[in-house]
């Protein structure tokens, strides 16, 4: 068995490339490395006690794959958030409909939940607002809430792989929680009101 903790510091520092947006050139990437390692193994040391203390080696091959599929859905969304958000900042004429989503999650686990939260915030036009842990639900701020459907359409592909990746009781294609809540669809998402405050009150 080995310990999860230096894996997850390995994460950190790929993650740290991103966010740094290093140039494509050898000893940079190098140096950067370097540094994220260092600063995400110190991380990933002192919040070790977050995560399952140990990883087996078929378990970690059994995650890998999904591991990797989950970051790579979670640029493609990055890059086209960020593009639809230039789009609408440089073509004014765009509809901009704010609204507030509420989100049941499949996952459960505090790591789980966390990822999929920060997922959300950390795509342009999207923000995760708030968490009810009596029924499991995230509220998502959109740019343009029209459309829910969309929206939720990378975050269900993020919890089928974290469901794998966090170990959890429910499976990927397993149905989402229904809220108790009139206007609920299909895939569990209710749509709030516009906290622009979009409805005039009519007479």
């Amino acid at each position: 068995m080995t310990r999860r903790w230096p894996l997850t510091g390995a994460l950190l520092a790929v993650l740290w490339i991103f966010v740094r947006g290093v140039e494509l050139d050898p000893r940079a990437l190098v140096g950067e490395l370097l540094i994220g390692l260092v600063v995400g193994m110190l991380i990933a040391y002192f919040l070790r006690g977050f995560y399952t203390p140990t990883l087996g080696p078929v378990r970690a091959f059994k995650v890998a794959p999904y591991a990797g599929l989950y970051l790579l859905v979670f640029l493609k969304e990055l890059v086209t958030a960020n593009w639809d958000v230039a789009k609408r900042v440089l073509a004014p004429s765009m509809p901009i409909d704010p609204g507030v989503i509420e989100v049941p999650l499949r996952v459960r686990t505090a790591a789980a939940i966390t990822t999929i939260a920060n997922s959300i915030t950390l795509t342009p036009g999207t923000l995760t607002m708030d968490y009810n842990a009596q029924t499991n639900t995230l509220y998502v701020h959109s740019l343009d809430g029209s459309d829910p459907d969309a929206l939720l359409e990378p975050i269900r592909t993020w919890e089928d792989y974290a469901l794998v990746i966090f170990d959890e009781e429910l499976k990927p294609g397993d149905p989402v929680p229904q809220l108790e809540t009139d206007g609920g669809d299909g895939d569990g998402a209710v749509e709030r009101a516009d906290p622009a405050g979009g409805d005039d009150g009519g007479d």
